[in-house]
C-alpha cells in the first residue's frame, strides 16, 4: 500500500470535499459529496452522538445511496448545516427522485465546540449558511488543519483540526479518511511524538517516531467544551451498505490507535463509510477484510495530520502542536 497522489480522501476519484469556516465563530463545516449518488454506511462507538439521518443508512433501509455527507461543529445547531448542503443540491437537480420532486439524501454528523473561545452569540443559526458555502467550495484539493469542521477543535492538550489521508492498496482501489478531531483523548505522548506514528507513511505528520515518553497510569480529564471525533471513510470500491458498515466498523480502529483515550462515554465519535463502486472486489472474502485495515490506517494517520497542521488563532483555549514543539514539516495542505 501507498499513499494517494494527493494524499487525501479526494484520492477516491468521484469524491470532493468542501470547507466553510468562520473565524469569529470559531467553527466550521466540512462536505463531502460525490459527482454521483454513492453508497453510504454508518458505526458510532461513542457515548454522545450527534447526528442526521444516520437511521437512513441501515442496510434494510429503502434508499442505498447518498449524496453528501456532512461534518460540523456547532453541536446540536450545526446539524443545520446538512440542510444548506441539501438546498444546494437540490438547486442543482440531485436528490432522491418521489414523482417530480427530488429530495437530497446528506446525513451528518456534529461534534461539540460551543465553548471554545468564539462567538457563539448569533441571532439566526449559522450552520445552515456555512452548509452551503462548504458544498460550493467543494473540489479535489482542500486544507486541513484549522479549517471545516476542525476550525475549533480541541483534544485534552492542543488544538484540533481537520484531518485526511489515503491509501492506495496493490489491487488498485483506493481508501481515504476525513476527519474531525476534537477529542477528550490525547494524540500525542508526554512529547511531540503522535500515537499514530507506527503508520506515519514518510513525514506526513513530522517524521518522529513513535511515542518516547507516556505515563501509562495517567488518567484522562474531562474539559468542557471538548468531546468527539467524527469522520468518514470513502473507497471507490463496490460495496453492499452491510460491506460499507463493516468497513466502518473495522476503521474504528484507527481512532484508537490515534487518540488515547478514545470512544469514552463523553465522545460521540462516529465513522461514516462511503463507497463509490467504481471497482469490483478482486476477492470477495479477503478484499473487505484489507479495506478495512487500510481505513483504520488512513484514520489514525489522518488524526495526527489535523494536529499537526493546526494553526492558532486569537482567542484559542489551547496551543497548537506547531506552537509548543515547532511547525516541522507540511503545516497546511494536502499533499500532490
Amino acid at each position: 500500500m501507498r499513499p494517494g497522489k494527493r494524499n487525501l480522501i479526494t484520492d477516491v476519484a468521484g469524491l470532493l470535499v468542501g470547507n466553510a469556516s468562520d473565524g469569529r465563530l470559531k467553527s466550521g463545516v466540512s462536505v463531502l459529496v460525490g459527482e454521483v449518488p454513492f453508497t453510504a454506511a454508518v458505526h458510532v462507538m461513542g457515548g454522545a452522538p450527534g447526528t442526521r439521518e444516520t437511521d437512513l443508512l441501515a442496510p434494510d433501509k429503502t434508499v442505498q445511496q447518498v449524496d453528501a455527507l456532512v461534518l460540523s461543529g456547532g453541536s446540536a445547531f450545526g446539524l443545520d448545516a446538512a440542510s444548506g448542503v441539501a438546498d444546494g443540491l437540490r438547486a442543482r437537480g440531485r436528490g432522491f427522485a418521489v414523482g417530480d420532486q427530488r429530495v437530497p439524501i446528506v446525513p451528518g454528523a456534529i461534534l461539540f465546540d460551543l465553548l471554545n473561545g468564539g462567538a457563539k452569540d448569533w441571532m439566526e443559526n449559522p450552520y445552515k449558511a456555512l452548509g452551503r458555502r462548504a458544498l460550493e467550495a467543494a473540489g479535489e484539493r482542500f486544507d486541513l488543519g484549522t479549517f471545516g469542521a476542525g476550525t475549533g477543535a480541541t483534544t485534552r492538550r492542543l488544538k484540533g483540526g481537520l484531518g485526511s489521508a489515503s491509501l492506495v492498496l496493490d489491487c488498485g482501489i483506493t481508501v481515504g479518511a476525513l476527519v474531525a478531531v476534537n477529542a477528550l483523548g490525547d494524540v500525542v505522548g508526554e512529547g511531540p511524538e503522535f500515537w499514530a506514528a507506527p503508520w506515519e507513511f514518510g513525514d506526513e505528520f513530522g517524521g518522529l517516531g513513535p511515542v518516547r515518553r507516556h505515563d501509562p497510569a495517567a488518567e484522562p480529564g474531562l474539559k468542557a467544551g471538548q468531546a468527539t471525533t467524527i469522520a468518514i471513510i470513502a473507497t471507490d470500491a463496490r460495496l453492499s451498505q452491510a460491506e460499507a458498515q463493516r468497513m466502518a466498523i473495522s476503521s474504528h480502529d484507527g481512532m484508537a490507535r490515534a487518540i488515547v483515550p478514545s470512544h469514552t462515554p463523553f465522545d460521540g465519535d462516529l465513522v461514516f463509510a462511503a463507497a463509490t463502486g467504481a471497482l469490483a472486489l478482486p476477492d470477495p472474502v479477503l478484499t473487505p477484510m484489507a479495506l478495512g485495515h487500510a481505513g483504520a490506517t488512513c484514520l489514525a494517520r489522518a488524526i495526527a495530520r489535523a494536529v499537526h497542521a493546526a494553526t492558532p488563532a486569537p482567542g484559542d483555549p489551547l496551543p497548537c502542536w506547531s506552537g509548543v514543539y515547532g511547525a516541522g514539516g507540511d503545516a497546511g495542505r494536502g499533499e500532490g
